[in-house]
C-alpha cells in the first residue's frame, strides 16, 4: 500500500519535472518542428527509389540479386547523403559494423589515427589497445595513434597538424561523446575537420563513428566531406523497431572494402538475405526522425531536472546538441544503482529485474545497466548505462515518447530521496 509520504514525495518530484518541462517548452517545440525536415528527407529517398510492398519480401539463401536488401541500400544512402550504404541484418552491432570498416579498408603498414580521443570501450579490443591473441587491428600490423581532446572537449587541431605531417591512411571521429565527459561533435565541426584533412592528405579517409547521432542534426557527415561512417540500427536510424543491424554508408568503394570484410573478398554486398525483415528496417526508418525528437526532448528534459538538483550535466540544457546521449554526474556508485533500478522497474519488458554491476563483453570496466527494451540492447528506445568507475557518471539515451521518461525519471527522484541521495524541493519551491 502507498504511504501518505510517498504520495508526498512523488508529488514533489512531479513538481520539479513539470517546471523544468515549462522552462523548456519552446527547446521542446523547436525539436518536434524539426521533425518534419528530416521526414521529409526521409519521404523523398522512399518515393526516389519507388519503394513498394514487393520489396518487403527477400530471397532465400545466397541472396544473390535480392531487391529488397538492394533498395534498402539506396535508400539509406540518400537518407545519409553518401554515395552507397550497406544496411544488414548480419551486423551484431555498431561495433561490428565499425570494424568491419577498419579492417575492410586498413592494410598491413596503414596508420590509422583517433583525432577525438580515445575511442569507445568496445573499439579497444577491436584495435588492440586492450586483448591480444584475438586479431586486433594492432597484430595485423596496423599503427595507431590518438590525439587528446582539449579541455573543452575541442579538437586539438594544432596536434593535429603535426600528426598529419606523417601519411596516415585513416582519421577517425568519435561523434559521440561515448563514456567520456565531453561534448558531442557537430556535424559543423566534422565539415571544418574533413577539410583541413583532405587539405593536407588528400587520399586520407576520414571515418565517422556516426552511433546515436544519425537524424539529429539536418545534415549527416557523410553529406559535408566524411568518406564513411558506420552505426547500428538499434540505435537512431531503426526507429526502435529494427530487430538488429547495422549500417555502413560513404564512398562506394570503401563501402564495398568493408562489405568484403563483412562476408568475403569477392562477394562483397552481393551477398545476405534479409530475412524478410525489410518491412521492419524501412518503417523503422520512416519511424526514426519522430523517435529521434523524442528522445532528444527526453534528454533535454533529464539534464534540467538532474541540474536543477545540483548535479553536473553534459550537455548543458539547451546546448547544441550532435548525439543522443545525456550525461550525469551522480558522484557515488549508490546513485548510479538506485537510477538504473529505477529505470528499469519502470521499462515495459523485464521491470522485475534488479540490474546489478556486472562485466561486459568488450568493456574494461563493471557495467551497471538499465533497459528492459523490446529489441535487446535497443538503447533508443529508452536506456541507461555506466561503467562503475569514478566519477561515477549516468549515461542516459534513447526514448519513444517523453511521457514514459517522465514517469521513469520521476520513480529515479522518489528512489534517490527514499535513499537519502538528493533532498526534494518542497511544493511550490521549484
Amino acid at each position: 500500500m502507498t504511504s501518505v509520504r510517498q504520495v508526498v514525495i512523488s508529488a514533489f518530484a512531479e513538481d520539479l519535472i513539470n517546471a523544468v518541462a515549462r522552462e523548456q517548452a519552446d527547446l521542446a517545440a523547436a525539436r518536434t518542428a524539426a521533425v518534419g525536415q528530416r521526414l521529409q528527407r526521409v519521404l523523398e529517398a522512399l518515393a526516389a527509389e519507388r519503394v513498394g510492398t514487393q520489396h518487403f519480401a527477400s530471397l532465400s539463401g545466397y541472396g544473390h540479386g535480392d531487391q529488397g536488401r538492394e533498395v534498402v541500400d539506396r535508400v539509406f544512402a540518400r537518407v545519409l547523403g553518401a554515395e552507397a550504404a550497406a544496411v544488414r541484418l548480419q551486423f551484431v552491432s555498431g561495433t561490428h559494423a565499425i570494424a568491419a570498416a577498419l579492417f575492410g579498408v586498413l592494410r598491413p603498414g596503414d596508420r590509422l589515427l583517433s583525432i577525438t580521443g580515445r575511442p569507445y570501450d568496445t573499439l579497444e579490443e577491436v584495435i588492440g589497445l586492450r586483448g591480444k591473441g584475438q586479431g586486433s587491428l594492432a597484430e595485423f600490423g596496423v599503427a595507431y595513434d590518438e590525439i587528446d581532446l582539449q579541455p573543452d572537449g575541442a579538437v586539438d587541431e594544432a596536434a593535429l597538424n603535426q600528426a598529419l605531417e606523417q601519411p596516415c591512411r585513416m582519421v577517425l571521429i568519435q561523434r559521440s561523446c561515448g563514456y567520456s565527459w565531453r561534448p558531442s561533435v557537430t556535424v559543423e565541426q566534422i565539415a571544418g575537420l574533413c577539410e583541413r584533412i583532405h587539405a593536407r592528405q588528400p587520399d586520407c579517409v576520414v571515418f565517422v563513428d556516426n552511433c546515436y547521432g544519425e537524424l539529429v542534426q539536418e545534415l549527416e557527415p557523410t553529406a559535408v566531406g566524411a568518406d564513411l561512417i558506420a552505426g547500428s540500427l538499434i540505435k537512431n536510424l531503426g526507429g526502435t523497431i529494427a530487430p538488429t543491424g547495422g549500417y555502413i554508408a560513404g564512398r562506394a568503394d570503401l563501402v564495398e572494402q568493408a562489405c568484403c570484410r563483412l562476408t568475403a573478398p569477392g562477394i562483397g554486398s552481393e551477398g545476405g538475405t534479409g530475412f524478410d525483415l525489410q518491412r521492419l528496417v524501412l518503417q523503422g526508418l520512416f519511424l526514426a526522425p519522430q523517435m529521434v525528437s523524442e528522445a532528444l526532448i527526453g534528454a533535454d528534459l533529464v539534464a534540467g531536472v538532474f541540474e536543477r538538483l545540483g548535479f553536473p550535466v553534459n550537455p548543458a540544457p539547451g546546448a547544441v546538441r550532435s548525439d543522443l546521449i545525456q550525461a550525469v554526474r551522480l558522484g557515488s556508485p549508490d546513485a548510479l544503482k538506485v537510477v538504473c533500478r529505477a529505470f528499469q522497474a519502470m521499462s515495459p519488458i523485464g521491470a522485475y529485474l534488479d540490474p546489478v554491476p556486472a562485466s561486459m563483453p568488450g568493456y574494461a570496466s563493471d557495467l551497471v545497466m538499465a533497459g528492459g527494451t523490446f529489441i535487446d540492447g535497443s538503447t533508443s528506445e529508452f536506456s541507461a548505462d555506466a561503467p562503475l568507475r569514478e566519477p561515477f557518471n549516468l549515461y542516459v539515451q534513447g526514448g519513444t515518447h517523453r511521457a514514459h521518461i517522465r514517469l521513469a525519471l520521476s520513480r529515479a527522484l522518489c528512489d534517490l530521496n527514499a535513499a537519502g541521495l538528493i533532498n526534494l524541493p518542497q511544493t511550490g519551491t521549484t
